[in-house]
């Protein structure tokens, strides 16, 4: 089980990623889209294409760790309007609640 602390940041890839990536193909985008923040502990989220996986990419002190979920039916919303969620928007996006604001 994912746990986030209320301060948790946490950024959206907003482009597809392919899910074959693995710690260093998603380091390397998170390095070219948020520079300077792979190390400072924050999530980064992915979706693909089909927006039905997610990868979710966070250094835990001692190395990278990678959250993976695949939907069975549907898909993540689309509504992010930022590249930076905070805890609630999050976990939203992981229900399939769209925010009306």
């Amino acid at each position: 089980m994912l746990t986030l602390p209320a301060n948790a940041r946490i950024f959206l890839c907003k482009d597809p990623v392919n899910m074959r990536k693995s710690f260093e193909g998603l380091s390397a985008t998170v390095e070219q889209l948020f520079p300077g923040e792979l190390f400072s502990g924050a999530l980064f989220i992915f979706l693909n294409r089909e927006r039905n996986h997610m990868k979710v990419l966070f250094w835990d002190r001692d190395g990278f760790a990678i959250w993976y979920k695949r939907l069975e039916r549907g898909s993540f919303a689309r509504n992010a309007q930022n590249n930076h969620l905070d805890r609630r928007e999050f976990l939203m996006l992981l229900e399939g609640i769209e925010p009306k604001k």
